[in-house]
């Protein structure tokens, strides 16, 4: 039977057997409204530990508008029962006063790869409240490992970051986007997207692989790669935020390729929702 825990102390009282009997602890930290990319983390960390701890929690310091904040869509009871089916073993669900209590005054701030693409677009303190939600739920929990979706890849680079220059004892590990029949990335805000919107939001993932290809054929050229893809966006009516091949790890542009891995990231607005994406390039 899962567990369901709301505060900090219930949550360690919880998680003291395991750990008295050197169980691996997995963290699948979430904002809720899940689906199946959540899902399918969760089955992979049941799959190599002993005890799954599943956290849900809208984590108001990375949002930079209030407006998005308020209409991040939540539905509680509706995840613990997902979490549940897909092998959580303890759902930690906090008030946001568990979380940052009164007279709470720590931050932590990341540099670096934090910098660019999503830090320019949401604002520095976005990777900051990123970081820092991370940080707390690493030090409420304790997990020997913890599990991300490939689709937010810089959010990802920055949580390695975050480990390696604390010395974190955390294992990070990420799952692959996991998307739609017709290419778009699983997101808890596709259901803000109307009819006609959700059928535009599809050219994102086109945009990704046109450029991706595009750069192997033109021998690397990222730049006229990345122009193509923006035309194919514009057909559809979308502008680009920012569409770019960058390194995975430090999200500095590539120019050209060489045997290195590389990234193509996507970010833009159909209709009132703001969309991300990501796809390797071989």
């Amino acid at each position: 039977m899962t567990r369901v825990a709301r505060e900090v102390g219930e949550l360690r009282r919880m998680l003291a057997p395991a750990r008295q009997r050197s169980a691996t602890i997995a963290l699948v930290p979430t904002m809720g409204a899940l689906h199946e990319g959540h899902l399918s983390l969760i089955r992979s960390a049941a799959a190599s530990a002993d005890e799954v701890v599943v956290s849900i929690f809208v984590n108001p310091a990375q949002f930079n508008d209030p407006a998005d904040l308020l209409q991040y869509p939540r539905d509680v009871h509706r995840d613990i029962e997902l979490a549940s089916a897909a092998g959580a073993s303890l759902i930690f669900v906090p008030d946001p006063d568990e979380v940052y209590p009164v007279g709470f005054s720590t931050s932590v701030h990341i540099g670096g790869v934090a910098a660019l693409w999503e830090g320019v677009a949401r604002g520095p303190s976005h990777f900051d409240g990123v970081a820092l939600v991370v940080t707390k739920l690493f030090g409420m929990v304790g997990p020997d490992v913890a599990w991300f979706g490939q689709k937010d890849a810089q959010q990802v680079a920055v949580v390695r970051r975050l480990v390696a220059d604390l010395n974190l004892p955390v294992e990070i590990r990420t799952g692959p986007t996991v998307r739609e029949p017709d290419g778009l990335a699983m997101s808890s805000r596709n259901v803000r997207l109307s009819s006609a919107d959700r059928d535009r939001a599809a050219v994102l993932h086109r945009a990704l692989d046109f450029v991706k290809h595009g750069i192997m054929i033109r021998e690397n050229d990222s730049d006229t790669a990345i122009a193509a893809g923006t035309d194919l966006l514009r057909t559809a009516g979308i502008e680009a935020e920012y569409l770019a091949v960058v390194d995975p790890d430090t999200f500095e542009p590539r120019p050209r390729l060489d045997d290195r891995p590389a990234l193509v990231i996507i970010a833009a607005r159909v209709g009132p929702v703001r969309l991300i994406d990501n796809e390797p390039v071989a």
